[in-house]
């Protein structure tokens, strides 16, 4: 299921900008040590109430402005507004009520979309100044009076936002259904694999980027099982996004992978692997999807019997952050090791489900603890008492220790290395939490 996706809406220099660095700023500040997930300005996860949604920034809206720039914003606005289940509406106290204000007033309440009003600059505790009042005026009901700046009013806007997200939302498809999300750069096939696999023209195919703007669902049933394909628009390096419209389709690529069981990522042999394409990889990794790597246009290259070996070798290199994840050489125009692509995709999903005993946990405890003794600091020695897993999709494993300073990084990744050495969980990140005894 995808997040909700929330838009912060308004003419120019309300302080839409540092609304949205105050609102995602603590989740913003997450470091991951894995080519991480590019958090543009435009947007960012924000978490509220234990909670999480996507926070999307808009240029300012000027109805009068003619000038391209400001012609690609509204732009830009109308498409965050069309794709969001709530919008903020930014208006600032000390401008009070301006004409453009009512305008964009009136453009979102035609979008039908769910409205927060929020009066921006109050920066005094207390009672908001008789300014604030006036903009009940906007017929936009109760507005909520916000310091950007100091943070003021921040919560009681989330709480007014939440009214209108749905996070029970249930997801269209049966959990029967395999959801694999078709992920990467512009250009490398993604529309043409989903064609490819459907067996008929389900999509504009063409040679030009960008070429496809919205996530879309195809169904396949056959032998393999059933599958919903999320084709995606692809997404490019932020300096080469140079239309508005662009910066959307990788917000709706994100919003893919979140709903995607396995992720396909998909790369171009005739170019190889790009940093882009770790980008692309680690948001996959980081939201804990089944992931395999699918090198396209394979009927492409020049090849001789070692071709192949060297190529993977290099790709193990490349993505040696996600060292577990599986590699299958294809050709959407030829068909080339598409039935092969199917049967790791089902694989794939059913490592990233799958659920260890918790006395087949600690039996490979004990013998990894046996081979490898634990490290200490300073006279104490690490404990781990015993190992269970508390959940899957990801496979997530609670270690219950008695200093969790102890258990060093490298220590983690051993036991992590000795659980898939036992159990397989090819094509799927592991979660390693640690408790001390406790917690």
């Amino acid at each position: 299921m995808s997040k909700p996706i929330v838009a912060i809406v308004g003419r120019p220099n309300v302080g839409k900008s540092t609304l949205f660095n105050k609102l995602t700023g603590k989740r913003l500040a997450i470091v991951e040590d894995t080519p991480g997930v590019t958090r543009d300005r435009l947007y960012a996860e924000c978490e509220w109430r234990a909670k999480e949604f996507m926070l999307v920034d808009t240029g300012g809206i000027d109805p009068y402005d003619e000038s391209p720039m400001l012609v690609m914003m509204r732009r830009q606005a109308q498409i965050a507004i069309d794709s969001a289940d709530a919008i903020i509406f930014v208006t600032d106290v000390r401008a009070g009520v301006t004409a453009t204000d009512a305008d964009v007033a009136v453009m979102l309440q035609k979008s039908g979309k769910p409205i927060v009003l929020c009066v921006n600059k109050c920066d005094n505790l207390g009672e908001p100044p008789p300014e604030f009042y006036e903009f009940y005026n906007l017929g936009l009901g109760d507005p909520v009076p916000v310091s950007s700046t100091h943070g003021h009013g921040t919560g009681d806007l989330l709480d007014r936002v939440f009214e209108y997200l749905n996070f029970e939302e249930t997801e269209r498809y049966s959990e029967d259904y395999i959801k694999v999300a078709v992920i990467g750069k512009p250009n490398v096939g993604k529309s043409s694999l989903i064609n490819r696999i459907a067996g008929e023209e389900r999509m504009i195919v063409s040679d030009i980027p960008g070429t496809t703007r919205d996530a879309t669902d195809t169904i396949i049933e056959n032998e393999k099982g059933k599958f919903v394909f999320i084709d995606t628009a692809g997404i490019r390096r932020k300096s080469k996004v140079d239309e508005a419209i662009e910066r959307y389709s990788v917000l709706r690529s994100y919003m893919a992978v979140d709903r995607a069981d396995v992720c396909v990522i998909l790369l171009d042999a005739t170019v190889g692997f790009t940093e882009q394409d770790s980008k692309i990889a680690g948001y996959a990794h980081e939201q804990g999807k089944g992931c395999i790597v699918a090198v396209n246009k394979w009927d492409a290259v020049e090849k001789d019997d070692k071709t192949m070996q060297e190529m993977r070798k290099k790709l193990e290199q490349d993505f040696s952050f996600m060292s577990y994840v599986p590699f299958v050489f294809i050709s959407a125009k030829t068909g080339q090791r598409i039935s092969n692509l199917f049967d790791l995709i089902v694989y794939v999903a059913q490592q990233n489900a799958t659920r260890i005993s918790t006395g087949m946990l600690n039996d490979l405890l004990a013998y990894a603890t046996a081979r490898v003794q634990p490290p200490s600091d300073k006279g104490r020695r690490l404990k781990i008492y015993y190992i269970t897993q508390a959940s899957t999709k990801p496979p997530t494993f609670v270690c219950f220790v008695n200093q969790a300073q102890l258990f060093h990084f490298s220590y983690q990744r051993y036991l992590e290395n000795q659980i898939r050495e036992h159990f397989g969980l090819e094509g799927t990140p592991i979660r390693l939490v640690v408790r001390e005894r406790g917690d």
